[in-house]
């Protein structure tokens, strides 16, 4: 990971708060950055392996509302996407990204999307969504079949668990980590930045837009349904995702598929944290990836 020594730091007022941000390589003239975190509530941390790619441009990381080094307020009416799609347009603003490539993970996809969608904002370059979770019901289907995959004392902790609403013992915190092993991060023990990420977890965030289980969505996002919207999306589009991944490979084509000229990439040996498992391969992907939108003059189609 590069640590770049002029990254700058600060705190930007959005509604409810004030959101952390930290800006890397930011004399740089190329297009920068900017990242948008899992979860909801997952924080930046799982997401600095990607600073490496400010030797090439300015890279923006923050930490959304509710988790990391942001505030945490108390006032579940914040949690809801357009709010957060608020946090985008404030955080552009304020760091002058007239011009800007938007990468996106799993959650984060799902914010980067709704902000082409429903914003139709200016000078968006290109995107990456990495580890898409653009339909809720595939999302849970998928995670069903990997569930049915599992050792079989723990695929039944996880189906008694989930009927009985019970995801509080420690059986099922195990059969958890298990999944985990094979689907989130197949490093284990995990990197330090994976293990940052879990101790700042917005907890609050998540339990009300997600819900208490991984597998079956019960909190504001549970409707969450975009694939049909994405032909709408008019501008170059990376999907990538892990062999092993919960926004599984079949899924994931699906989406891209759905986005004309878009382009894919498998993760082999790999997971939902793909950019960690496979670090140098998923930068010189994205690197490559935004310079030929840059060499091809297709920046800006938004």
């Amino acid at each position: 990971m590069v640590k770049n020594k002029a990254a700058r730091e600060g705190y930007i007022k959005v509604k409810g708060g004030k959101i952390w941000y930290s800006i890397s390589a930011e004399d740089k003239a190329t297009i920068p950055l900017l990242l948008l975190h899992g979860g909801p509530g997952a924080s930046h941390y799982y997401l600095e392996p990607l600073r490496a790619l400010s030797v090439q441009r300015p890279v923006i990381l923050y930490d959304q509302l509710g988790c990391g080094r942001s505030e945490r307020p108390k006032d579940n009416t914040l949690w809801i996407i357009e709010r957060f799609i608020d946090e985008i347009e404030m955080l552009r603003e304020e760091l002058k990204l007239n011009k800007v490539h938007i990468l996106g993970h799993s959650w984060g996809t799902m914010l980067a999307v709704d902000y082409m969608l429903t914003r139709k904002p200016q000078g968006v370059a290109s995107l990456i969504l990495s580890s898409p979770c653009l339909s809720v019901s595939r999302w849970q289907d998928d995670c069903r079949r990997f569930i049915s995959e599992l050792d079989p004392f723990d695929r039944r902790v996880i189906e008694e668990s989930e009927a009985s609403r019970n995801f509080d013992s420690e059986q099922y915190r195990q059969a958890m980590l298990n999944f985990y092993k094979k689907h989130l991060c197949r490093i284990y023990p995990w990197p330090e930045c994976v293990e940052k990420t879990f101790e700042n977890m917005g907890t609050d965030v998540y339990g009300y837009m997600w819900g208490p289980s991984e597998f079956s969505v019960m909190g504001t996002l549970k409707n969450y349904e975009r694939a049909d919207k994405l032909k709408d999306i008019k501008l170059s589009v990376l999907f990538t995702c892990g062999r092993y991944d919960e926004s599984s490979p079949e899924t994931t084509e699906y989406f891209h598929k759905m986005v004309r000229g878009s382009e894919f990439k498998i993760f082999e040996d790999a997971a939902h944290m793909h950019h960690i498992e496979k670090t140098e391969l998923y930068l010189d992907t994205a690197s490559a990836f935004l310079k030929r939108v840059e060499n091809q003059g297709m920046e800006g189609v938004a």
